[in-house]
């Protein structure tokens, strides 16, 4: 593991200076470039007024010059020609100003272009490169468990450096080791359920954190393989009033006139375990309209021809929070089921006679917790259940609810 790390390490290193010489390389040339430009466009704008004076005291000493030409050809010619040549050089002489120059800008005036260089940009730059990265030798957080959920692995993790203040945690996940590691949760707990796993099959996690006031993440913790043997909690299919996830865990409450109570594929809740139910938005902040009649719970069997879970050998919390045993309402009752709300379930057997194929007193000891509050009974049946289903009804649509 060691030497592994290390030539990780030096390879990680390696390619992210490398990357940074680039980067800079490219950013050094786009801001000459840039400056270069800037020297053009002053060159040009700055020079275009004296080089149009310059052709105008041109233009003014070419004609000068070939006035005065003319001047000494009028004077130097024959007596008969020379006074009509003097009448049209005086004539020339009079409609040319050779007294006039354009405004020549004082020296003061025209642009002087130099560059100013800031020096202090190389301590800048060197004292942040030196100050650039760090090397651990043990990352500030471990994984420190997993346990098994039906389609699903609780992952938990803790600090191990006293001195680092996390403020977010990172957990990544993959399939085998052939796939890239995904991002599956990003947050303040110390704990997550990670879905969609397909039982008998390792999957390999690895977290990080980001310190308190901090924007870099830590070193990953060592890469380690969980599995669960639990098969996924599935919605049974083919009722009329309800649509399903292609993983078939959501169950959505459909327009559908049509009734009744949507069961578990298969009797997949064992007690000792926690079964959970959360709402699910559907795409809007609010949930169907709620109705005494709507369940959600736990059986022993399916029976058709119910609307409810609301009946024997049965037992669910309602939408407005009451709790139902056997069909009967408790006493006790939770905070109404909304937007968001999760319902759990946990169960533990307190056994009070001999049990057996044929039957007999059997007693399971049930917590149902919804918004941080919780109701603890004693669910007395007259036969043995190692398993049991789960399931919903909703009256109204709009309701559509996750199950892990």
């Amino acid at each position: 593991q060691i030497k592994e790390s290390a030539t990780l390490t030096r390879d990680v290193l390696e390619q992210h200076f490398n990357d940074l010489k680039g980067t800079l390389k490219k950013l050094l040339d786009e801001r000459l470039l840039s400056l270069l430009q800037q020297v053009d466009v002053i060159e040009q704008e700055s020079i275009k007024p004296l080089d149009e004076c310059q052709k105008l005291i041109e233009h003014g000493v070419s004609t000068a010059d070939d006035l005065l030409r003319e001047g000494e050809s009028a004077v130097d010619g024959d007596v008969g020609q020379q006074n009509e040549k003097l009448c049209n050089f005086t004539k020339k002489a009079l409609h040319i100003q050779l007294d006039s120059l354009p405004e020549v800008p004082s020296l003061v005036d025209v642009p002087c272009l130099s560059a100013q260089l800031d020096d202090c940009l190389l301590t800048i730059l060197k004292n942040q490169i030196f100050s650039h990265g760090t090397v651990a030798s043990r990352p500030p957080v471990q994984l420190e468990e997993f346990v098994e959920k039906p389609g699903g692995i609780l992952v938990r993790w803790c600090k191990v450096d006293d001195d680092f203040s996390p403020q977010d945690y990172r957990l990544q996940s993959r399939k085998g080791t052939a796939t890239p590691f995904e991002d599956v949760y990003v947050g303040p707990e110390t704990e997550f359920i990670v879905l969609h796993i397909d039982p008998h099959v390792d999957y390999q996690f690895r977290v990080c954190a980001r310190g308190d006031g901090r924007q870099e993440w830590s070193p990953w913790s060592v890469p380690q393989s969980g599995r669960t043997t639990l098969v996924p909690h599935e919605w049974t299919t083919g009722l009329e009033g309800y649509s399903l996830s292609s993983r078939r865990n959501i169950a959505l409450r459909n327009d559908s006139q049509s009734c009744g109570v949507l069961y578990s594929k298969a009797p997949t809740y064992f007690c000792g375990q926690t079964l959970t139910f959360r709402q699910v938005l559907c795409g809007i902040e609010t949930v169907g309209q709620p109705d005494r009649r709507d369940s959600l719970g736990v059986c022993v069997e399916q029976q058709n021809g119910y609307d409810s879970l609301q009946r024997d050998k049965a037992v669910c919390i309602s939408t407005n929070g009451a709790v139902f045993v056997n069909g009967k309402e408790m006493t006790n009752q939770l905070p109404a089921v909304t937007s968001g709300s999760t319902v759990t379930f946990d169960m533990e057997v307190v056994q009070l006679g001999p049990c057996s194929n044929e039957g007999g007193n059997f007693k399971l000891r049930v917590t149902i917790s919804s918004n941080n509050r919780e109701v603890v009974f004693d669910w007395v049946l007259d036969q043995c259940c190692g398993s049991l289903y789960f399931g919903c009804s909703f009256s109204y649509p709009g309701w559509k609810v996750l199950v892990f």
